[in-house]
């Protein structure tokens, strides 16, 4: 009888063994997770999530299990399970941001590694954070964040660059995928042409960073780094439109190719078709446009579960601005005046794992830029082609962590200027080395240097050197020093050269310029005793040019001229972040920044002209539990700048005021898969109109048609021209864009 007892009861046991399933789904932000790590501590067994986030256990014993979850980059969690019958167990997790600031990085040394862990300071911004303010493009987008900003360079056609502590937007290199794609032509008329929809997140490195990316990269560099198709939901929509008639429409969709390729493809379309004139000098206020991008990206498994992908991106845009009565039969004529820009633009850029026993990685990327421009009667029409090559081998060898590289650069540009009498060739072969060394768990070297040739300026060689001091996990303090190089191109960098009456002067040969910079950075992260968390990171910079090529509006104000700097130039500051995250749902980011942009040259110091001396950046969040409901405001101040005036008459102020851009957006989100954003931008009504007279100078005589000139060829004043000054859009700090409302819906299918 007991032997009968022992073997029914056998049976029943494996019946339940065989029954008992425990799975699930994890994911973050609604996309799901592959390769996530999930142990089921009382069995010691683990397993990772398949493409889609899921896991699953199978014939688990009936009893209590501890089940943990983790993924690099994202907060861990656990649960404890109970199975007490034979029925299937379903917990799903959706893993948060990890506020411990361990996010992992890639750009700052162009290898994966944690941010506690790399000694070259790098910040991180996710989609989530660019959806407080929503924006069309990502040069929008950055305007929230500390020590970044956007630049408009002219009030007619809108164009702009992205300064970082101070630096002119040419000092900024921005990257695709760490392709440095985006340069050159694209600095000036391609930022506004990458959408957010494909953003996974954006990393910033401050300071120089031509030891390992080259030219441009001497102010900081902003990587893009795209969606990965298969943790992308299968289907997005996100689209708002303002009282001002502007509309946006980002899509994406994912699908499955075979059993070992998926593809994400997205689509951005913008148009504001709507001529605003509130300032009254009957010139547009903001720049007409319609644009669509279409981005794609594949991945490709291989058997090695080695990297391959591919993208590519074509983006074309039609936008102009110009005096209200302005009609495409008066492009380039001077009948009505009008700044008329078409871009066509594709890129294609890629990553291939070779099939090595060491880690080796080839990168390339390709390039074609089209631009068509009229200023008034002023033609430019500039091509530019560049193709890039990179090779690197990822090997660690005891406590080295060792990075060796090579690329090749190949650059084509011409253009209709004088400055190009035939198109320029260029090849640019590079080397590179980086040894990280890990003396121990608190103490970190990386020594680098890039050797690069260019057949117009010779050998250029940048070292590089950063000491990461890991206190303890709550306080880390970072050097950095290095140098920084930057060949000038100056048609396609410099907007204020093609735009204007002012005459272009350059004075001599221009040379590459030059920097040495060191900055000095703290970490520091706590939880109080409530539960929140509090991260503040502080970072102080140095950087010295003996060779800078700036703008001089000042020398003569009919011209711009440019030169070679007889002297210095100098930009310094401190920079301070601060994130706090509450138990109740309040969420602040913080940012000031405080610096000085000036140079020497025959012992007169003057600050650089359109640079703040402090700027400030802040996102409050609310969430209201009950209603389902978020509350974002944000916002950023600026201080005074030295604006380029026309002449000790000009009555327009030399320095700008203290101005701030604000906005507030309320997010609904009860129903499933769907969110509706509502909300008013710029709620002070700013503009910088305000306390001037006029922005654009002589805007009712566009082609100084009336000015009146001495022997000498400086403008007289005249009853028609009382403050003697000619046709110019270069006055501009801000943007002419006053408050507006919004309202959009997003959708994502997981």
């Amino acid at each position: 009888m007991k032997n009968l007892i022992l073997v029914l009861s056998l049976f029943i046991g494996s019946l339940s063994m065989g029954q008992t399933i425990l799975k699930g789904t994890i994911s973050t932000d609604g996309n799901p997770l592959p390769m996530a790590n999930v142990v089921l501590k009382k069995m010691n067994k683990a397993t990772i999530t398949d493409e889609n986030g899921k896991f699953e256990f199978k014939n688990l014993p009936l009893g209590n299990y501890d089940l943990h979850v983790s993924y690099t980059g994202l907060q861990s969690e656990r649960a404890s399970i109970s199975l007490s019958d034979t029925t299937i167990v379903v917990v799903d997790f959706n893993l948060k941001a990890n506020h411990s600031l361990d996010e992992v990085v890639v750009t700052g040394t162009l290898k994966p590694v944690t941010r506690l862990e790399s000694a070259v300071p790098v910040e991180v911004y996710k989609p989530s954070f660019f959806k407080k303010n929503p924006t069309a493009n990502v040069f929008d987008a950055l305007q929230n964040v500390n020590g970044v900003r956007p630049q408009l360079n002219c009030n007619i056609c809108n164009t702009g660059d992205i300064h970082i502590n101070g630096l002119e937007g040419p000092y900024t290199l921005v990257l695709i995928d760490g392709m440095p794609i985006v340069s050159g032509l694209s600095t000036v008329y391609g930022l506004s042409g990458i959408p957010n929809s494909l953003l996974e997140r954006i990393e910033i490195v401050k300071g120089p960073a031509s030891s390992l990316y080259g030219s441009e990269a001497v102010g900081g560099l902003i990587n893009i780094i795209t969606k990965k198709p298969y943790s992308a939901p299968v289907f997005s929509a996100d689209s708002f439109v303002t009282d001002w008639g502007e509309f946006n429409l980002d899509l994406g969709f994912k699908a499955n190719v075979g059993k070992t390729a998926s593809v994400l493809t997205g689509v951005n379309y913008f148009n504001y078709s709507n001529p605003i004139d509130n300032n009254h000098d009957n010139f547009t206020d903001v720049t007409l446009q319609d644009r669509v991008s279409v981005f794609q990206k594949w991945n490709f498994e291989r058997k090695s579960k080695k990297l391959f992908s591919l993208a590519g991106r074509y983006f074309y845009e039609d936008r102009w601005g110009g005096e209200l009565q302005w009609e495409k039969k008066y492009r380039g004529g001077d009948e009505v005046y009008g700044e008329s820009i078409y871009t066509k633009r594709w890129e294609l850029l890629g990553a291939y794992e070779l099939p090595t026993v060491e880690k080796m990685l080839l990168s390339f990327s390709y390039t074609d830029h089209d631009q068509n421009s009229v200023y008034g009667n002023t033609p430019y029409l500039a091509q530019q082609r560049i193709g890039f090559g990179q090779l690197t081998w990822d090997k660690k060898l005891g406590t080295h962590d060792l990075l060796f590289g090579t690329a090749l650069r190949y650059q084509y540009y011409n253009d209709n200027t004088p400055a190009t009498i035939i198109e320029d060739i260029n090849w640019i072969p590079s080397l590179f080395v980086q040894d990280e060394i890990t003396f121990s768990d608190k103490h970190k070297i990386l020594l680098g240097a890039r050797y690069d040739y260019n057949k117009n300026h010779g050998n250029i060689f940048t070292p590089r050197f950063a000491y990461k001091w890991k206190v303890n996990d709550k306080n880390i303090i970072r050097f950095n020093t290095g140098t920084g190089f930057r060949i000038v191109n100056l048609f396609t960098e410099e907007h204020a050269a093609l735009t204007g009456s002012r005459d272009v002067i350059v004075l001599e040969t221009l040379k590459p310029e030059r920097s040495y910079n060191a900055n000095l950075n703290y970490l520091k992260k706590f939880h109080t005793k409530n539960g929140a968390f509090i991260g503040i990171e502080t970072t102080a910079w140095y950087t010295y040019f003996t060779n800078s090529i700036l703008p001089d509006y000042d020398t003569n104000p009919n011209q711009i001229i440019y030169k070679n700097l007889d002297g210095y130039a100098v930009t310094t500051g401190i920079s301070t972040n601060v994130d706090m995250i509450f138990g109740n749902g309040l969420k602040l980011i913080v940012g000031a920044t405080l610096m000085e942009v000036s140079k020497k040259e025959n012992n007169i110091k003057t600050q650089q002209i359109l640079t703040e001396k402090f700027s400030g950046t802040w996102a409050i969040s609310y969430r209201v539990n009950p209603l389902f409901l978020d509350i974002d405001y944000t916002g950023n101040v600026y201080g005074p700048m030295r604006l380029p005036l026309l002449g000790d008459l000009d009555p327009r102020k030399d320095y700008s005021p203290t101005w701030s851009i604000q906005n507030i957006q309320f997010t609904f989100n009860k129903f499933k898969n769907i969110e509706i954003y509502t909300g008013i931008k710029n709620l002070l009504n700013w503009t910088p109109n305000k306390g001037n007279p006029f922005i654009i100078a002589r805007a009712s005589d566009p082609f100084d048609k009336n000015v009146q000139y001495d022997t000498e060829g400086n403008v007289q004043a005249s009853a028609d021209n009382p403050y003697a000054l000619t046709f110019d859009p270069s006055y501009v700090y801000g943007p002419n864009q006053g408050i507006r409302s919004f309202f959009g819906v997003r959708y994502t299918l997981k």
